[in-house]
C-alpha cells in the first residue's frame, strides 16, 4: 500500500522530488491490452515484435506513462489536489522485466493558482530515460466534498 504524505501547497520547493518503481511483467502488458483495448502485435505478438526495430515485445508508452500518475499523487500527497496536464516524449522502449522508476520533480510553483509545474521522468534499471515531460498539479489543502449520485454533472 502507498502512503501519502501530508502536504500544505506552502511546503513545495523548486527541486523537491518524489518517485515510484515498478517493474514491467508480461501480465501488465496483456492486462494493459485488456483493459485499453490497444492489442497491437508490437505489444501482444511475439513473432511479429520480433520482426520489428525491437526485436521484441515491448510495453505499452501510456502504460510506462500511467507510473506518472502515481508519481505525481505522491507529489500532491494528502489531503490532495488534481493533476491538471501531462506532456510526454516516449525516448526508448520498455520491455517485459525493466524496472521502470517514475519521477515527478518540481520546477516552478505557481502561487496564484496553487500549481506546481514538474519535470517528470521514467529511467529503467541501467539509468536510461525512456520517457519524459512535464505535469502540472493543482494542490487543494482542504478534502474534498463527497459528491451524491444524484449530482449533476456540467
Amino acid at each position: 500500500m502507498i502512503e501519502f504524505p501530508e502536504r500544505r501547497f506552502e511546503d513545495y520547493a523548486v527541486g523537491q522530488k518524489t518517485s515510484y518503481a515498478k517493474r514491467i511483467t508480461d501480465a501488465e502488458i496483456a492486462a494493459f491490452a485488456a483493459l485499453s483495448g490497444d492489442v497491437y502485435p508490437l505489444h501482444t505478438d511475439d513473432a511479429y515484435a520480433a520482426r520489428t526495430r525491437f526485436k521484441g515485445r515491448i510495453a505499452h508508452g501510456l502504460l510506462t506513462a500511467s507510473l506518472l500518475s502515481t508519481a505525481n499523487a505522491l507529489m500532491l500527497g494528502l489531503p490532495g489536489g488534481i493533476y491538471v496536464s501531462q506532456s510526454l516524449r516516449f525516448r526508448a522502449p520498455v520491455y517485459p522485466g525493466d524496472t521502470i522508476t517514475a519521477t515527478a520533480e518540481v520546477i516552478e510553483v505557481l502561487a496564484q493558482r496553487r500549481r506546481i509545474r514538474c519535470r517528470t521522468t521514467c529511467v529503467n534499471q541501467r539509468g536510461e530515460t525512456v520517457l519524459d515531460g512535464e505535469a502540472v498539479i493543482q494542490k487543494d489543502d482542504v478534502g474534498a466534498e463527497p459528491v451524491s449520485s444524484s449530482a449533476s454533472r456540467a
